[in-house]
């Protein structure tokens, strides 16, 4: 079977928060090149230049760019590597707008370049986010784990998905 490719669009709350970011990162590191000119110490020009550098390198390898279906698993295409996650074991696959709504984030990225990372909600307690548009909420629901993600056409996703995890399931029933 050939992969199936969702794109990862960004939502506006998504280019709202990186446009933000950003210019607030910006203006960090201006701040850090006019100390260089004035009599600040060395050490705070070093932190006001490289901090904005660093954050920046530090959330763009996480970026999620897409997803591929493929038949045993979802793969999450990020800047030069990929997050597998299995089909087996995926007990439900549904749509859900407002599934990121009034979340809390407890360990990851709230929106520089994508929304990854831990959060948590009262609708969906606890849950892992591999995302770039909230109103495109797709959640994956496994025993012990629930993950929310954001291809670019949810209810072709969610159809796809269906089919391949009770294909996936009865393969590792059999292997078992």
């Amino acid at each position: 079977m050939q992969p199936i490719e969702f794109r990862a669009p960004w939502g506006k709350q998504l280019k709202r928060a990186t446009a933000f970011s950003v210019a607030v990162l910006g203006v960090v590191f201006c701040a850090g090149l006019a100390s260089l000119r004035a009599d600040a110490p060395w050490f705070a020009s070093a932190v006001l230049l490289t901090l904005p550098l660093a954050i920046v390198a530090g959330t763009l390898p996480f970026m999620v760019r897409g997803y591929l279906l493929l038949e045993d698993a979802l793969l999450i295409e990020r800047l030069g590597w990929r997050t597998r996650l299995p089909l087996a074991g995926l007990k439900a696959v549904g749509g859900d707008s407002e599934a990121m709504r009034s979340s809390i984030r407890l360990l990851g990225n709230g929106g520089l370049f994508s929304f990854t990372g831990e959060f948590w909600n009262r609708r969906l307690g606890r849950y892992r986010a591999l995302a770039t548009d909230p109103d495109r909420a797709v959640v994956l629901r496994y025993s012990k784990r629930t993950i929310v993600i954001t291809p670019h056409d949810p209810q072709h996703f969610i159809m796809r998905a269906r089919t391949l995890a009770k294909h996936a399931d009865f393969e590792h029933q059999r292997a078992s």
